[in-house]
């Protein structure tokens, strides 16, 4: 066979081998492209001198606002413009949850338990399944702090009917469960918050430690004051070899609002004359002090730094601070 046949039949068998995919390509292109819709991460984890911090989502809530539910003293259009500087939509908003997992290396301490069912069905309410990934099981839990009793907060102490954390105890300020167990809250404005706290706080009553501002509900974990918002409201500072770490829970509620403006009502405080004070106080703390912190319905993985900025404050997240 001659060389010039040779390269006339292997361009042949070349040909005849790419025309199925010539002839597939139409087909491939007019296929659809399945999309998985959004995601984000559901756990962040970081070392806080000997101990392991770890922020778990709990999911988020869409809804109306940032007005009347921040600056429900002001005027719509000023909330809405506030909202738009901060490149955020003026009239919807969403709220995430941030529960807390502190491991000291001899407890597991988990700060607040979620929404638990109550929220399942609207996007929040998964603490109790995104453990698993955050590498705990419910059993493992040692301690839950309670840093006050409104509902997304005590919702997840029970699952299916059962404590969500059997092995646990529990901590929480002695003036919250006192407001919220008494009998004359089961009716009006409390009606809702104190039978959840009926139902989700006082049966694990016998394992709960009451305890003031100033106490330690763990080693290295000390209470501090934050009343306004509720009665009992707590922030926890977190201390392991010099290594120091804020707790704020619902000192804010809003990353923005919350911070820019400290001063403008918020619906969800009970004081909100002192609920305001109080959180100046604490943010003031934090901005002095440079100490990285975390908030229960700051963004998604909800650690960072606050920052005084003129008469108000900003929210920093955290980027690789605690890593290095």
């Amino acid at each position: 066979m001659s060389e010039e046949t040779k390269v006339t039949r292997r361009r042949t068998f070349a040909l005849a081998a790419a025309a199925p995919l010539v002839a597939a390509a139409p087909s491939f292109a007019a296929a659809a492209a399945p999309m998985q819709g959004p995601s984000m991460g559901t756990h962040h984890r970081f070392k806080l001198g000997a101990f392991e911090v770890t922020t778990i989502f709990d999911g988020a809530i869409t809804l109306d606002g940032p007005h009347p539910i921040f600056g429900q003293d002001q005027d719509a259009a000023d909330v809405e413009a506030l909202a738009e500087a901060n490149f955020l939509p003026p009239k919807r908003m969403e709220i995430g949850f941030t529960p807390v997992v502190v491991n000291t290396g001899t407890e597991i301490v988990l700060f607040d338990a979620g929404n638990g069912a109550m929220r399942r069905e609207v996007g929040a309410g998964q603490l109790y399944a995104r453990l698993a990934a955050a590498g705990f099981a419910p059993n493992q839990i040692d301690v839950v702090v309670i840093t006050h009793m409104h509902p997304d907060h005590i919702a997840g102490l029970m699952e299916g009917g059962a404590p969500a954390f059997p092995n646990a105890r529990y901590v929480t300020i002695a003036a919250e469960y006192d407001f919220w167990s008494k009998p004359e809250r089961m009716s009006g404005g409390t009606e809702r918050v104190a039978k959840l706290v009926a139902s989700n706080v006082k049966p694990l009553a016998d394992k709960f430690s009451f305890i003031d501002y100033g106490d330690d509900a763990a080693a290295g974990i000390t209470a501090i004051d934050a009343s306004g918002h509720t009665p009992g409201h707590a922030v926890y500072n977190i201390e392991s070899e010099g290594k120091r770490f804020i707790l704020f829970a619902d000192t804010t509620n809003h990353y923005v609002a919350s911070l820019q403006k400290p001063d403008w009502h918020v619906r969800f405080d009970m004081d909100k004359a002192k609920a305001g004070a109080t959180r100046r106080k604490i943010l003031d703390m934090i901005a002095a002090d440079r100490v990285p912190s975390a908030g229960y319905h700051m963004p998604f993985p909800a650690v960072g730094f606050v920052e005084a900025v003129g008469d108000g404050f900003r929210w920093v997240p955290a980027s690789y601070q605690l890593r290095v």
